[in-house]
């Protein structure tokens, strides 16, 4: 069953890359807990549409969440020494970190698991985001196929719940 509106982020190990700092397996708990968090998912690095408009927003506004208290995750269903590329090939900056959920464990959990053979991609995420305070999703989007227009940061930073961001335009 998929995630929704006042559910707990699944705990699940995943593998987390930081920018320069070393791979790590983290449990999600300890990433959510505590914490406002806007995650993201993609359907693959590298893939064009993630690669040329999904993470370059998030990395553009990373300063207009952070601003705010709010972490950033960027989710994918691959290993982390792809993300990793990925992360150094798109400038991420320190602090936004992306998830490598390789298994598709955590993507699974949430409900966003998609079917990508057709593509020659095997199970993938669909776009999606979801933002959590202390472990509890209180808004969530995922996207129709083919689509980017709900889990933008633009339209994250749009519908943004914490109080300075209500009414923010970009």
């Amino acid at each position: 069953m998929a995630i929704q509106i006042d559910s707990v982020v699944p705990d699940i190990e995943v593998a987390v890359i930081d920018r320069d700092a070393d791979i790590q397996r983290i449990q999600t708990a300890a990433l959510f807990t505590g914490r406002k968090v806007v995650l993201f998912a993609v359907s693959g690095a590298f893939t064009p549409t993630c690669s040329e408009r999904h993470l370059p927003g998030y990395v553009k506004h990373y300063s207009d969440f952070k601003n705010q208290g709010i972490d950033v995750y960027c989710l994918a269903v691959n290993d982390p020494f792809v993300m990793k590329a990925w992360a150094a090939s798109q400038h991420v900056p320190a602090g936004l970190k992306l998830l490598a959920d390789g298994n598709a464990a955590f993507t699974k959990a949430l409900g966003w698991e998609m079917d990508g053979a057709a593509y020659g991609m095997g199970v993938r995420s669909r776009r999606a985001a979801l933002y959590a305070d202390d472990s509890v999703v209180k808004q969530l989007y995922v996207e129709h196929p083919g689509e980017l227009r709900v889990t933008t940061a633009e339209a994250i930073l749009n519908a943004a719940p914490w109080s300075a961001l209500q009414n923010y335009k970009i």
